[in-house]
């Protein structure tokens, strides 16, 4: 594999490079319903990560929120679209009824040695989210990553120097079903306009009836220069499994499962 962006070359937990996995703790670390909270975030660090995985919306005067979904409906005290609400609104909102829905300014402060993986989930983020990278010089604490592969490479066209990216679906497709049956010079020219700026693969395990994550896919991403990151990893066996096949990370709501895993095979520092 080619030197890694930045945002990679801590290799995940272990300082010593590329070589340990990067262990990404999935919109923060809760038990009890705090997604994408700040008590998530901290709760993740506490237990040492440095790779937080989260999601941007953006509100309906311009503020840019760390949530996953289009409402508040599901994981909140408030109801509505956040795209379609003021900021001042959302902030009524409480998490499992108790915590707020944080600021991306807050988490980038609050941490400022910690990476984010990045899901931007609306059009209405794209603009937002690169300003802010500009302005806090966020370029190598980043990784943008999108299920669509315009709405990444939009973030991505608008900042001054590079920051990481991962796949959207499209990209992600064309690597997974055509890696098999091309050969890699073909595969590179069919699948490189999809792949520009991307660097790594952060896919499912499986999708439907397709086995997506396999030694071929590793393997051949390695050959690349792509990453592979698996998602929503939570089980101790599973993340034993997918580490000795060579995955370069694991996304985990288990925070603490993950941290056991890698302290068991020597890579947690």
């Amino acid at each position: 594999m080619s030197d890694p962006h930045p945002f990679f070359a801590a290799g995940g937990l272990n300082d010593e490079g590329p070589a340990a996995p990067l262990a990404m703790a999935h919109r923060g670390f809760s038990r009890d319903g705090l997604e994408n909270s700040m008590a998530a975030f901290r709760a993740a660090v506490e237990l040492g990560f440095r790779h937080l995985e989260t999601d941007v919306h953006t509100t309906a005067d311009g503020v840019l929120l760390l949530f996953h979904d289009e409402t508040l409906d599901r994981v909140t005290d408030g109801r509505g679209r956040i795209s379609e609400l003021s900021a001042e609104t959302v902030a009524l909102a409480r998490i499992n009824g108790a915590e707020p829905i944080p600021l991306f300014e807050e988490l980038i402060t609050a941490f400022p040695e910690v990476r984010l993986n990045l899901d931007v989930k609306d059009w209405g983020s794209v603009a937002p989210l690169a300003a802010a990278i500009e302005r806090y010089g966020l370029h190598d604490r980043v990784l943008i990553a999108s299920f669509s592969d315009r709405r990444r490479r939009a973030v991505l066209r608008q900042l001054s120097r590079p920051a990481a990216g991962s796949g959207g679906i499209v990209s992600n497709a064309l690597f997974v079903l055509l890696g098999p049956v091309l050969p890699a010079p073909l595969l590179r020219l069919v699948a490189g306009r999809a792949l520009r700026g991307v660097h790594a693969l952060q896919v499912p395990v499986r999708y439907g009836a397709v086995t997506v994550v396999t030694p071929g896919l590793v393997r051949r991403a390695h050959r690349h220069g792509l990453q592979v990151h698996v998602w929503t990893i939570n089980e101790t066996a599973e993340m034993h499994r997918l580490l000795d096949l060579g995955v370069d990370g694991i996304v985990t709501d288990r925070a603490d499962l993950l941290k056991e895993v890698l302290q068991e095979r020597g890579l947690w520092d």
